[in-house]
């Protein structure tokens, strides 16, 4: 990942100068380091590595909530408030589109959590967890979830992927 380069040429395209110890003026040559290399071929390590499913602290994506219809809108809200709140990278798919295309889109996406809510999960406060390492990991307090992904983006944990994909 690290880059440096020797160039003999920007010099000469800058006019640039300097004088030796015999007061004669020479072309420099000009070393361009970099610890990263350039940030297209970075983004590209990454990309490649992770294939696309980079671990949860640096998706842009983090959570993305799943309402089963549009009646838990309002509680999807709430929920995407408090990750908000929390620093986690979030969104609402509040289209019309059955729960399962939904899934599918946010796995096809990369999401690493799909938080599913319906009515049990508004009535209780709770949120049914999907993600991409283990699958379904069942229902749990948006307060419980909230501090499992902080917790995981905070000490930027890798988790294994467990789920095949379909």
């Amino acid at each position: 990942m690290i880059t440096i380069q020797l160039d003999m040429f920007l010099a000469d395209r800058f006019d640039m100068t300097y004088i030796d110890a015999n007061g004669e003026k020479k072309r420099p040559y000009i070393i361009h380091r970099t610890s990263m290399g350039c940030y297209e071929r970075t983004l590209a390590w990454l990309i490649e590595k992770y294939a696309g499913k980079f671990p949860t602290w640096l998706c842009p994506e983090q959570v993305r909530i799943l309402p089963i219809s549009e009646k838990y809108s309002d509680y999807a809200k709430m929920v995407e408030k408090e990750l908000l709140d929390n620093g986690v990278l979030v969104t609402v798919d509040n289209r019309a589109e059955k729960i399962g295309y939904k899934i599918r889109e946010a796995r096809l996406d990369r999401v690493p959590y799909m938080l599913v809510v319906g009515q049990k999960e508004a009535e209780e406060g709770l949120v049914s967890v999907r993600s991409r390492y283990l699958g379904d990991e069942g229902q749990k307090k948006v307060s419980d979830f909230v501090d499992a992904i902080c917790k995981e983006i905070r000490t930027k944990e890798i988790r294994k992927i467990e789920v095949t994909e379909e």
